[in-house]
């Protein structure tokens, strides 16, 4: 086979491979894209068979009527303290053990962390009904703690062990110069170890950040009150009490649509502004340029 030919395969395989992930990567954005359609519709055009895509006339209606019927922003607020501290916890609790596995002596350290890594196979619903009674015995049963107090135990596997790999491959000689300098093991950490660690946390803060902002199932077991609920609860609990009038439900989702929208701004701006960080983690081995 000729170089020739070789390179036109080779480019007609990759325009194939170019053009299915296109269409899958539509196929994909289809809810998405039907999601912010419907935010800007009228309650004919939500129904309209065939739908169109492009609103026609474009209203800002449905934000009106949704923040109207929905208290979004108490949800928000929960929402966002919910997350905040489960980040903040989650940063601080396995950067410290991360930084314990990756860089202190111990007697079995590594089968401890092998044990450790290997509860990230365990399901959540396995353990949540001894969880469950552990709350409800200890009084925090609609409050936060349940939510947030994981994250501060450093339960977040998968940060731990992404925070470790990161941290092994930094050169102890930062530690060792960091020593003759007087810092101990706490300033090693502090000052060497986490400014040379950035990327991994902001990929770390990233992951627990969604997960916490989308988690449906722990608040609605934990919370009761309606004012504390966040905003997954919240806006699923506002769309089956529309469940209870039918008309009202199929002639106009736009409201839902328009919360649910603004719900995940955050999340999208969150990505955009630290995507670069996802490679840059994996590439970067601790020593910065």
């Amino acid at each position: 086979m000729s170089i020739k030919s070789k390179k036109v395969r080779d480019r007609v395989r990759y325009t194939l491979i170019l053009i299915l992930l296109i269409l899958l990567g539509i196929v994909f954005a289809l809810p998405f894209l039907f999601l912010i359609s419907s935010a800007f519709k009228t309650p004919e055009q939500v129904v309209k068979y065939p739908p169109e895509w492009i609103p026609s006339p474009f209203t800002l209606r449905a934000f009106k009527e949704g923040f109207e019927a929905f208290p979004f922003l108490l949800y928000f607020r929960n929402s966002s303290v919910v997350t905040l501290l489960s980040v903040i916890g989650n940063l601080i609790s396995t950067t410290v053990v991360a930084y314990a596995f990756a860089r202190l002596r111990a007697r079995m350290k590594n089968v401890i962390f092998s044990i450790v890594l290997s509860t990230i196979m365990i399901p959540w619903l396995v353990t949540f009904v001894p969880l469950y009674v552990i709350y409800s015995k200890i009084n925090f049963l609609d409050t936060y703690f349940p939510l947030v107090l994981p994250y501060f135990l450093s339960c977040h596997v998968f940060s731990v062990f992404l925070m470790r790999q990161f941290f092994m491959g930094i050169p102890r000689e930062l530690d060792e110069a960091a020593q003759i300098d007087g810092c101990g093991v706490i300033g090693t950490l502090v000052r060497i170890i986490v400014p040379n660690a950035k990327p991994s946390i902001l990929i770390c803060a990233i992951f627990v950040f969604v997960a916490s902002w989308n988690d449906f199932f722990a608040p609605l077991i934990y919370l009761n009150d309606s004012n504390k609920h966040t905003l997954s609860v919240g806006l699923s609990l506002w769309s089956n009490s529309a469940s209870s009038n039918l008309s009202s439900r199929i002639l106009d989702i736009s409201p839902l649509m328009a919360m649910s929208l603004i719900s995940i701004v955050p999340v999208m701006v969150l990505y955009m502004f630290a995507q670069r960080y996802f490679v840059e983690g994996v590439v970067t081995t601790g020593i910065k340029g």
